[in-house]
């Protein structure tokens, strides 16, 4: 952690929603006139995508049916390790995008399931964000997550992640409901070993919930919408958060437990304006503080209480 460099990392599995996070914290990152440096967890996959069709493969004639992305040695944690503790001390640091589809192809030069060449990150930026599947990992030699300064978790039940995984990759991937159940089941060992831990090291939790019946998510035709869904957020230290503003501002909320606020699904973009705001203007006011020569920032809205 560093207050000159600020890192914010955003945690959650494939189709978690934790790109809607980053839409999020670009709007507050414009609205508060904020530089942030982006990289995403796919830049760090170990293999590209005929390589890890190759490994898993491999890996199936070995006897390991548990292989995926969310697998640690599936991916260059090391290097991504690396270049959060290269950022809080200096800046700086190095990352690539693994190219996904053919749109991203035409923007980045390098075909579809490929990666673009490693390339320094912009200079000047007030803060890194993290989005991808290991921001928050803290598990033997590695400790990812004591390189962030804050660390968020994206975290549907897992009956409506796996609904959300199943629609998406049947409409954009089109794979069939049993090729995408198979990918549910490799998942499975790495998703309780390696991505259920990561949420007790987040500082902020957000948890879909939906309120209407997804028992079997294999054959559930429609994904609950946010209108269908409740959302528990959990605040891993509450001291400082203002409770009674949020339930007053976030109209349908309320408090759970001590440390817990439960608001509509649909109010979830408002419950990050409202939480994080604060918080990251807080981060780089600190940062431009630690370095005189940065520009200061605007004035926090009233969500910390006074201490």
């Amino acid at each position: 952690m560093s207050k000159r460099h600020p890192i914010i990392s955003v945690t959650g599995s494939s189709g978690a929603g934790t790109t809607t996070v980053k839409s999020t914290f670009d709007q507050i990152f414009r609205r508060e006139g904020i530089v942030a440096a982006s990289i995403e967890g796919d830049a760090f996959h170990r293999y590209d995508r005929a390589a890890m069709k190759a490994e898993l493969a491999a890996r199936k004639a070995a006897g390991d049916e548990t292989f995926s992305h969310f697998s640690y040695d599936a991916n260059e944690l090391e290097s991504l390790e690396a270049v959060f503790r290269t950022y809080g001390e200096t800046g700086g640091g190095e990352t690539r995008h693994y190219v996904h589809d053919a749109a991203e192809a035409e923007r980045w030069g390098t075909p579809p399931g490929t990666f673009t060449g490693w390339e320094p990150l912009p200079a000047g930026s007030d803060l890194l964000f993290y989005e991808g599947l290991h921001g928050a990992v803290a598990d033997g030699g590695l400790n990812i997550a004591a390189q962030a300064d804050l660390k968020i978790g994206v975290v549907p039940v897992i009956n409506l992640e796996w609904i959300q995984k199943i629609h998406r990759d049947r409409a954009h991937r089109g794979y069939s409901t049993e090729a995408v159940t198979d990918v549910i089941l490799r998942r499975m060992h790495a998703y309780v070993h390696c991505i259920c831990p990561q949420f007790t090291q987040t500082d902020v939790n957000f948890q879909r919930v939906p309120v209407v019946d997804t028992s079997n998510p294999f054959i559930a035709r429609w994904i609950p919408t946010a209108d269908e869904s409740l959302v528990v957020i959990r605040f891993r230290n509450p001291r400082g958060i203002d409770f009674p503003y949020l339930t007053s501002m976030i109209a349908g909320s309320w408090m759970s437990r001590a440390n817990s606020i439960v608001i509509p699904g649909g109010k979830m973009d408002l419950a990050m304006q409202l939480i994080f705001t604060p918080m990251v203007i807080r981060l780089v006011q600190d940062s431009r503080r630690a370095a005189p020569e940065r520009r200061p920032s605007a004035a926090p809205e009233r969500i910390f209480q006074h201490e």
